[in-house]
């Protein structure tokens, strides 16, 4: 009996990230050792608040939730249809 599985495709939109696709913008501690602060734009996820990047994808899903995906990973996961 194997308990291996494949995900089922499903199909989602995504967009590189640019000014105007986050929610809002929040400070953000850059490096704990030095107390650098910097404010960041977010999207609001079924998961809480998380900070976008430039060239991160912004992707909704199939019930029209928002959540970032890293460039490297994006190219790993999905494919162009």
């Amino acid at each position: 009996m194997s308990n291996r599985y494949r995900k089922k495709p499903v199909e989602v939109t995504a967009e590189l990230y640019r000014l105007g696709l986050e929610d809002g913008f929040a400070s953000t501690t850059l490096n704990d050792a030095h107390w650098s602060v910097a404010i960041r734009p977010f999207i609001d996820t079924p998961e809480g608040k998380m900070f976008i990047s430039e060239g991160d994808y912004i992707i909704t899903g199939i019930h029209g939730e928002r959540y970032p995906c890293k460039p490297d990973i994006f190219e790993k996961t999905y494919e162009k249809i």
